[in-house]
């Protein structure tokens, strides 16, 4: 600090140890990258179905025409590559790493990717694996992306953190089920979100109900939603209800997850188109 310091930070052409202007930590990615749009796909407890959700946003933005990327975040517990039916060594040059591609053609990032068997666990501290996650988006070549999808470990902890801090997002996508505590749970997110300054795109309620197969009834194993009331008390858009459909699931172990016909998230796919506009 100067002795001539007058403590107005915002008019100072210097910085020092007392600089108290707010820092832009956002990583640049990959030289070689273009990113258009970046979405991470968010929850305060694990259980709820990001990574469902992940995939059904992925293949209904694909569907509509979009070349699609998948950053899959929960580094000790993915699941995408499984979903999408990819498996293989990622491929590199000296340039950098590739994501392996999808029969559907979308771009994907995983941990599973970089194993030597898929059921290898990751044992690793939070600093490291948030390290990780930076080289997912530094390290790796994501070519001619326009929409990127984030599928982040649940809470509010390390990798969350670091994804928010490191890439410019484009906003999150909150998933919740129904019971009743998920609107605490949400809240958690969404205060993390403020506090980040992350726009919040929505929410997408998981397991909301089961349609019965003969008679058409739909029960709501996890009792009554709240989805509605939580979306009018944070003042956030409701972009699609998933129900629990054992067929989705079956396509999803199976890896087939790109032909499934469910379209429960078509209209949260055209919302994101609106970020184009």
């Amino acid at each position: 600090m100067s002795e001539a310091c007058n403590h107005d930070c915002s008019s100072c052409g210097t910085t020092c140890g007392e600089d108290t202007r707010p820092k832009d930590l956002h990583e640049a990615p990959h030289e070689l990258s273009d990113i258009r749009h970046v979405i991470a796909v968010v929850s305060g407890k694990g259980g709820v179905g990001k990574s469902l959700v992940t995939g059904l946003l992925s293949v209904a933005m694909s569907r509509k025409g979009m070349h699609v990327g998948i950053m899959d975040a929960d580094i000790t517990g993915p699941s995408i590559p499984k979903m999408f039916g990819v498996s293989g060594e990622v491929r590199g040059s000296e340039k950098g790493a590739y994501p392996v591609t999808s029969a559907g053609g979308i771009d994907i990032v995983s941990m599973n990717l970089l194993l030597d068997d898929d059921t290898d666990p990751v044992v690793w501290r939070g600093p490291i694996i948030s390290g990780v996650v930076k080289q997912f988006w530094h390290d790796f070549i994501w070519e001619d992306v326009d929409y990127m999808f984030v599928d982040m470990p649940p809470g509010t902890g390390d990798v969350p953190l670091t994804v928010m801090q490191s890439i410019q997002l484009d906003g999150i996508i909150i998933v919740t089920s129904p019971q009743e505590l998920v609107s605490m749970i949400v809240e958690k997110a969404v205060k993390m979100a403020e506090a980040m300054n992350v726009p919040i795109l929505g929410l997408v309620e998981n397991m909301s109900y089961f349609e019965c197969p003969d008679c058409g009834k739909r029960h709501e194993i996890y009792g009554k939603s709240h989805i509605e009331e939580i979306a009018e008390e944070y003042d956030l858009d409701v972009l699609g209800r998933i129900p629990i459909q054992p067929q989705l699931a079956a396509e999803c172990d199976a890896g087939q997850i790109e032909t499934t016909d469910a379209d429960y998230l078509s209209e949260a796919a055209d919302k994101l188109l609106s970020l184009d506009k």
